[in-house]
């Protein structure tokens, strides 16, 4: 065989093996579905392609300004650390971007696109980028240093263009398939919330919502808000690893509505995302945050945010179109929930009717006819006798009393001073374990109509301040409890038959209750009762809202 013919076997047989290692390194990169993971064997397969001792691809940012994710093989953790942060794609690497095609440069240094290498950077002199094409779209750019034969070749990069076609093949399989697992995840919540909520209150949805969004989706905060007047948002729920970290917001809290993602998301009834260098409150520790609109009909209820740690990948536009649907879902479940509460509410109301009209029809004319026969037959007795009978006839009229008024209470139609009437025999029913008989309480007047909501809070706090004095101290064999409405007045009486109260008991609750009424425009007394113990008199007017501290 011929010079000649050994030069053209060995050039031949060099082709095979760069085509059968362009292949290797092609299957390398398109056998994944996980972008991460495409990113860099994308660098490592043109690495091992052309010789090269470093190599990185960054990935151009979504308003084409730098690189949004800079991938880097070759240079040691400790080396990147002195270096600082990574490149943001100014000098030469800009220019493959803005020229968006392939640069091959025997010495980087000296090409007038250059700007210089950071401190700590190790020295590089060969150079080859080539643009990655996904689509139409440059996606991003791979940048490859320092061969082991020399220079880049034409060669060199003609395989390098070959693999970076390769490459945006694989990057567009990759993003479909994160596409694909983002909307099965988004699709899981959805449905996981969904069957949570049918079996929640309507006072709990928004509480089952970010218990399960929090567990179904890779975030590390999610909070709810809700409208607090006009111009704030008051925080009622916050789930997930960052609810304790510095800067998250704490339940309860009011914060400023205007300016913020939460606003922005409410004023649109659109999801809208944000990255952490942008957030409006300035809470920098947290990383992309999106917030999620929840409306009932046209009943702004809140809004959910869910926030990803510092550094992690934003949210992506499937993501927004996912919660936008999870949203609209979400509001027609919130529909559903509270439709089944309107039907309780009014199977409820209709047992309640049955059971008033059954009480008064023939409870009360029982006790009524008993208490008569009983009159009747006190008159054919001897009067030791006669006044037992009396007594137990007072003791029907005071039973007839209390089923008239639980008659009244069981009538109302207003379900949220029924409410009062039920969070006061909650009180009772919680304190009474810690005495020797159940209190008897008993309801008169118009409370049903006439106390708003803030002034039946104070009374609730009051009732139970009184109640806990009673347990803790009074040793009672006996509790009275009245709640009355007259003349726009309204008076909680608690009275007990105990020792009283001890000239050396400390007296910040009783202050606190006659503050109360105070700073209501009422008053609060404190006596001893008819038969010993304690007679405490709270009263307030009707009109006042709750506004005591």
């Amino acid at each position: 065989m011929s010079r000649t013919d050994q030069h053209a076997q060995v050039d031949d047989d060099r082709a095979d093996r760069r085509l059968r290692d362009l292949l290797r390194a092609t299957t390398s990169v398109v056998e994944r579905l996980d972008l991460e993971i495409v990113l860099r064997r994308i660098v490592e397969s043109a690495m091992n392609l052309v010789g090269a001792r470093y190599g990185a691809l960054g990935v151009i940012a979504a308003d084409g300004d730098g690189l949004e994710r800079f991938i880097h093989v070759g240079v040691d953790a400790a080396t990147v650390a002195h270096i600082g942060h990574l490149p943001a794609g100014r000098g030469l690497l800009g220019a493959v971007i803005a020229e968006r095609a392939p640069i091959r440069l025997e010495n980087l240094t000296a090409d007038p696109r250059s700007v210089g290498f950071p401190a700590h950077h190790p020295a590089m002199d060969a150079f080859l980028g080539v643009p990655i094409r996904v689509g139409e779209q440059v996606y991003g750019n791979l940048y490859l240093a320092e061969s082991d034969h020399g220079p880049f070749t034409g060669d060199d990069e003609e395989l390098v263009v070959a693999l970076a076609a390769s490459a945006g093949i694989a990057i567009e399989n990759a993003r479909l398939f994160d596409i694909t697992r983002s909307r099965e995840a988004w699709s899981a919540t959805t449905a996981d919330v969904m069957a949570a909520m049918l079996d929640a209150d309507t006072e709990d949805v928004l509480e089952v919502i970010a218990d399960h969004v929090g567990a179904l989706m890779d975030v590390d905060l999610v909070a709810v808000m809700v409208p607090h007047g006009d111009e704030e948002f008051r925080v009622t729920t916050v789930r997930g690893a960052a609810g304790t970290a510095p800067g998250a917001p704490a339940r309860g809290e009011i914060l400023p509505a205007a300016g913020t993602l939460a606003a922005r998301a409410l004023s649109t009834r659109r999801a809208a995302s944000v990255d952490a260098q942008s957030l409006p409150d300035g809470r920098s520790d947290r990383g992309p945050t999106v917030a999620i609109p929840l409306f009932a009909a046209d009943e702004p209820l809140g809004v959910l945010t869910v926030s990803r740690r510092p550094n992690a990948p934003a949210f992506t536009a499937v993501d927004l179109d996912m919660a936008f649907a999870f949203a609209g879902q979400a509001g027609v479940a919130i529909e559903v929930v509270r439709a089944r509460e309107d039907r309780r509410r009014l199977d409820q109301s209709r047992d309640r009717a049955r059971i008033a009209r059954d009480l008064h029809d023939h409870v009360i004319q029982r006790l009524f006819g008993a208490g008569l026969s009983l009159q009747a037959v006190s008159t054919t007795v001897d009067a030791e006798a006669g006044a037992a009978i009396e007594r137990q006839v007072d003791a029907l009229d005071a039973a007839i009393k209390d089923i008239r008024t639980v008659i009244f209470a069981l009538g109302s139609g207003d379900r949220t001073q029924r409410r009062l009437r039920d969070r006061m025999l909650d009180v009772v029913s919680e304190l009474s374990t810690g005495m020797l008989m159940t209190p008897r309480v008993t309801f008169a007047g118009a409370l049903d109509s006439l106390v708003s909501t803030g002034l039946a809070d104070e009374l609730t706090a009051v009732l139970r301040e009184c109640l806990t004095n009673v347990a803790k101290h009074a040793q009672a064999q006996s509790v009275e409890v009245a709640l009355s409405i007259e003349s726009g007045i309204v008076t909680l009486t608690v009275v007990d038959d105990g020792r009283g109260i001890p000239s050396d008991v400390h007296m910040s609750g009783l202050a606190n209750m006659i503050e109360r009424a105070a700073l209501l425009g009422g008053t609060c007394t404190i006596s001893p009762g008819p038969e010993g113990g304690t007679r405490v008199r709270w009263t307030v007017p009707a009109t006042t809202e709750g506004r005591a501290g």
